[in-house]
């Protein structure tokens, strides 16, 4: 599947905006930003959680830079076949992205059928 980074990112803001508000209004500090690619070059990874969890956040200080949740344009575009299947993977990766900055792992997402 092919798409231009300024279509994946409104696609990506468009899906957003479908989260159920107590999912999104508790988010403290947070941007979202869309990339190529993980830093490595791989296409394994949809996205990525770069911050402290809410759990965590007694180490929080004033000042500090938002922290992020990155998708990764690239990564979705290789696995989905079609923008209805690119509008599914984007909804659980946004979800499990934001789920981590509640502070829920990887272990209790797959639990949840989130990752």
């Amino acid at each position: 599947m092919e798409m231009d980074a300024a279509t994946f990112e409104q696609l990506v803001i468009d899906e957003l905006d479908l989260l159920p508000d107590d999912m999104v209004e508790g988010l403290d500090n947070v941007v979202f930003v869309v990339e190529d690619r993980a830093e490595d070059g791989t296409l394994d990874l949809l996205g990525l959680y770069d911050g402290w969890a809410l759990t965590e956040r007694d180490r929080y200080g004033v000042g500090e830079l938002p922290d992020r949740i990155i998708v990764y344009r690239e990564a979705h575009l290789a696995v989905c076949d079609d923008l209805d299947s690119l509008r599914d993977e984007l909804h659980t990766t946004l979800v499990h992205e934001i789920a981590h900055f509640y502070g829920i792992d990887d272990d209790r997402l797959h639990e949840l059928g989130w990752a």
